[in-house]
């Protein structure tokens, strides 16, 4: 096709994509509606954009910008070029201590603001969605969010811009000659601008108009309030690329004016009886000065008391008609925030509350208020019927019409059949949120939609207030910009359009449209396909964390391809269901960590890593599954055989092992026989044979099961030997006794045999393992009098362990025990009686967490380890999952080597003198990709408290 063909010269052959598990995986974003591109692309600079929209122009093909897909409006999806900007769009630079950010697209407004945060700067726009979106799309938007207000928006703290224009000239408006250069390479263009500028202040009833719709939030139409607020064209160009979702250029660079994150804040929850008392209520509280006011209503706080860490405050009542506002205030000091809890407090105090009202400065407390929130439009989604598609919009009226509105907006929804509606929002800003759910398929749904829509415009123009708030025009209230504005402005929105993208190839039906029903059509159809993720609302929120992003697919991805199959099977399309297949082996399947990450993330706790599980196992044959049973009926002859293997491979020339090695993966397949490098270690010690391999003498404190990765794999140059002896050595110094497991060789945590989709294998493992601990178990308790808990000393072990005694717990097996990591004991056991020489602490020491510290909330025991050793801790803003995942990074060293490329070059940036995590895999995984030793955290503390151990020291034993 010559549309590819012309994409791939200009980008690069792996830069273009269309095969169809690309187009399927890439076209879903977060909203209602759903087009697939022709052809998928990706740009690695500005430049690129503009030899893409050269192409585009030529063969006259509409582009979307995409980035993080969080977009609700269907401004992300288009039928012609996708455009990935978000993976070559990621530099974040820090300017004047944090008083202002250059960024560029791709990052995520949460990884800004991390970067910020040891400034007390964030910043302005706080989206509900800051974990996933990234800055183009809240510049897209003109996003502001919680407390942002239209005071901190994109538009009031955005600084200057580099644009890329439809015709590819690229405009840097902080140069000193933007204005001359824009003058010679886009006379036409400055002169529109300068014309529009001076008729539209020359309209006094047009410049009142604008006034007033953006006195209040308003993404509804291009941000014409720039030509009432700017002289200079470029200026005008842009504060208007501000809110253009796309349709009038591209943003390859910001720089933002940030604002100080108050460190003293109080968070809490009012319940009142229904959102109308709650909006009544408003007025009164927006007078005390609260930074956040978030209204709630009765099926939000419904679907949140599903969640088991939901704070107690909305639990203890009967939910009828209830609402809550979530309540904030925020100071830059104790006395002033005292101050405002007086004047708060007071007026929280006189509102008929269903329950007391206690604003907390507790951090974990706040956290978890505001977990309800932000997760809010995800959960509720995530609950809805199967089938159907959530429908989220988003309106503002003037704050003193909200308790009405609120009202009115009730009965609409009630008069058009919507049953459980959820209405929730920013009601500081009379900002309001609702969704509802539709089955997109039925011809009698759709009909009620476009006449509940009609209504709904009336209502919100007849309140005084715009139709979109800060979601953008999208598609979803393209059709209505006529009905909110008057013939004069929407004539200057048209021609700004035509000026800047003569040719119509930017995201076309978006903002602008000449179809009146283009709001009703493109709606996503839901599939219901596999249990594991039908919650799935294609949010987007797992794809930062997801090791594969940048490599193959993400978690959003790979259901959105299921459901593309199932489509495909439904209609009988088998060609479509046949290259889906084949390409899903890969991408979908081998290069998946299957780290539970995404489970993290998502607001429904997804965790697409179980779906990837089950296909895996039921792709594996009768011979497989045998060899793997017995491998786990004979662990330890397995562990012993693979560390030989690599002390052979790391002592014979490396050609005799590479070529053999190729021949073996090519037979096989790259899924079943690992890729050996000469920067793998050599073989490592049985555990039985290693210091605490027999135990640890002393009053027993926990049962030891020291993990297999430190018989298969050697330590790295600890003075102290693997963490395993750290462990030991450590607790010996602390008189902390531990007992170890008949047995120990042959015990695994079975998770090789659980990623991998081997049930029989695992039940085979977990059953070795019950049985040896429950005997350690009694034997402790014979000693003690009380149960200890059994320890082990790498994270991905850690969690293993957790499930078998969580499934054993759940089926009512009585040798289930608890389960520690050995960073959390030695934090609780063995430091506090520890005396560390303040001269062997090491200077600074960079951690890498691992998926497992992060599921098992490690990370502060892991940093309270790290602080006691080193007199600086640093963990890297772009940390994330290694990918490494067991052996997956054996299998496929492109994932690890994609995953980690990122935090790699912040590592090394930071210089640390030592280097640390938490397991054994992801230690090698870390030191491949950087270059630099990663440790147990554990070992280099087992260092820096015992010092050398003489050669030959005998094995601690108990």
């Amino acid at each position: 096709m010559e549309l590819i063909d012309d994409l791939r010269a200009a980008l690069g052959e792996r830069a273009v994509s269309a095969r169809a598990l690309d187009l399927h995986a890439r076209a879903r974003d977060a909203s209602h509606y759903l087009l697939i591109p022709e052809v998928t692309a990706t740009a690695e600079d500005a430049a690129a954009v503009g030899r893409a929209l050269a192409v585009a122009t030529a063969h006259r093909r509409p582009v979307t910008f995409r980035a993080g897909g969080t977009s609700l409006s269907g401004q992300a999806s288009g039928t012609g070029i996708l455009l990935d900007t978000r993976q070559g769009f990621r530099r974040v630079e820090v300017l004047d201590d944090g008083a202002r950010v250059r960024v560029q697209p791709g990052a995520t407004v949460r990884t800004v603001n991390a970067h910020l945060a040891r400034f007390g700067r964030a910043l302005g726009p706080d989206p509900a969605s800051e974990a996933a979106c990234t800055v183009g799309g809240v510049i897209a938007n003109n996003s502001s969010g919680m407390a942002a207000g239209t005071r901190f928006n994109s538009y009031r703290t955005l600084e200057s811009l580099v644009i890329v224009l439809a015709s590819g000239t690229v405009v840097d408006t902080a140069h000193p000659e933007s204005l001359a250069r824009l003058r010679e390479d886009e006379p036409r263009l400055v002169s529109v601008l300068e014309s529009l500028r001076d008729r539209v202040r020359n309209d006094p009833s047009t410049v009142a108009e604008i006034r007033a719709r953006f006195s209040m939030k308003n993404t509804m139409g291009y941000e014409v309030e720039a030509l009432c607020d700017f002289d200079d064209p470029v200026k005008i160009l842009e504060h208007l690329l501000v809110g253009s979702e796309g349709t009038l250029g591209f943003v390859a660079e910001a720089v933002f004016t940030t604002v100080p994150v108050q460190q003293f804040a109080a968070t809490g929850l009012l319940v009142l009886d229904s959102v109308e008392t709650a909006a009544a209520a408003l007025p009164a509280l927006v007078a005390t000065g609260a930074a956040a006011l978030e209204l709630m209503d009765a099926t939000s706080l419904r679907v949140a008391r599903r969640d088991p860490d939901a704070p107690a405050v909305i639990h203890g009542f009967e939910i009828d008609r209830h609402a809550a506002i979530l309540v904030e205030y925020r100071a830059d000091d104790e006395t002033a925030l005292s101050d405002l809890l007086v004047t708060g407090g007071a007026v929280l105090d006189a509102l008929p509350a269903v329950v007391p009202t206690v604003l907390t400065s507790d951090g974990s407390a706040r956290a978890a208020l505001w977990k309800v929130r932000k997760g809010l439009y995800a959960t509720v989604a995530g609950a809805r019927p199967a089938g159907t598609t959530a429908l989220l919009e988003d309106v503002v009226v003037p704050v003193e019409n909200l308790a009405d509105a609120c009202r009115d907006l009730a009965a609409l929804l009630e008069a058009h059949g919507y049953v459980d509606p959820v209405i929730f929002g920013h009601a500081k800003d009379g900002n309001l949120h609702f969704m509802v759910t539709e089955d997109t398929e039925s011809p009698a749904a759709v009909a009620r939609l476009a006449a509940f829509t009609e209504d709904l415009v009336d209502l919100v123009l007849s309140h005084g207030g715009n139709l979109k708030a800060e979601h953008g025009t999208g598609r979803a209230m393209a059709p209505f910009i006529e009905r909110q504005y008057s013939p004069g402005v929407v004539s200057v929105m048209r021609e700004i359009k035509q000026a800047l993208d003569p040719s119509g190839v930017l995201n076309p039906g978006v903002v602008l449209t000449d179809d009146s029903r283009a709001h009703l059509r493109d709606l996503k159809p839901v599939d219901t396909v596999d249990a594991e993720v039908d919650r799935c609302v294609e949010c987007g929120y797992c794809e930062p964390v997801c090791p594969s992003r940048d490599l193959t697919i993400t978690p959003r991805q790979r259901i959105a391809v299921r459901r593309a199959r199932t489509r495909a099977v439904a209609e009988g399309d088998h060609a479509l269901v046949a290259e889906l297949d084949e390409q899903y082996e890969y991408d979908g399947i081998d290069t998946c960590a299957a780290d539970g990450m995404c489970a993290t993330a998502c607001p429904v706790k997804i965790d697409t890593g179980d779906l990837v599980k089950r296909l895996r196992q039921e792709g594996r044959g009768r011979l497989d599954k045998t060899v793997w049973r017995t491998t786990a009926e004979h662990w330890g002859a397995t562990t012993r055989t693979a560390g030989a293997l690599l002390d052979v491979a790391g002592r014979v020339p490396e050609r005799l092992v590479t070529a053999p090695n190729s021949v073996a993966r090519r037979a096989l397949g790259a899924d079943t026989v690992p890729l050996w490098s000469s920067d793998l270690p050599t073989g490592g010690t049985t555990r039985t044979r290693a210091a605490g391999g027999e135990g640890v003498g002393g009053p027993v404190a926990g049962i030891f099961l020291p993990s297999c990765q430190g018989a298969m794999f050697a330590p790295a140059g600890s003075r102290t030997g693997g963490v395993q002896e750290a462990v030991a050595h450590l607790c010996t110094a602390a008189g902390a006794g531990l007992l170890v497991p008949d047995g120990l060789d042959s015990l695994c945590c079975g998770t090789p045999w659980s990623s991998k989709g081997y049930d029989e294998g695992h039940r085979v493992m977990t059953e070795k393992v019950l049985s040896a601990v429950g005997a350690a178990r009694d034997e402790a308790r014979r000693l003690t009098g009380r149960d200890v808990p059994v320890v082990l000393d790498a994270t991905s072990c850690t969690e293993g362990v957790a499930k078998v005694m969580e499934d054993a717990l759940r089926a009512g097996d009585p040798r289930a025990t608890d389960v520690v990591d050995a960073v959390a004991f030695v934090a609780e056991h063995v430091l506090p009686v520890l005396d560390i020489d303040d001269d062997r602490r090491v200077a600074s020491i960079t951690l890498h967490p691992t998926c497992s510290s992060v599921k098992g909330g490690l990370d502060t025991d892991l940093r309270t380890v790290a602080s006691a050793i080193a007199r600086e801790v640093h963990v890297p803003v772009d940390w994330g999952c290694c990918g490494f995942a067991g052996d997956r990074g054996m299998l496929h060293p492109e994932l690890t080597a994609s995953a980690t490329a990122a935090e790699a070059a912040e590592v090394a940036r930071i210089g640390s003198a030592e280097h640390a995590s938490c397991n054994r895999a992801c230690e090698i995984a870390m030191s491949r990709a950087t270059g630099r030793t990663y440790r147990h955290v554990l070992e280099v503390a087992a260092d820096v408290v015992i010092g050398e151990v003489p050669s030959g020291a005998p094995h601690v034993t108990s």
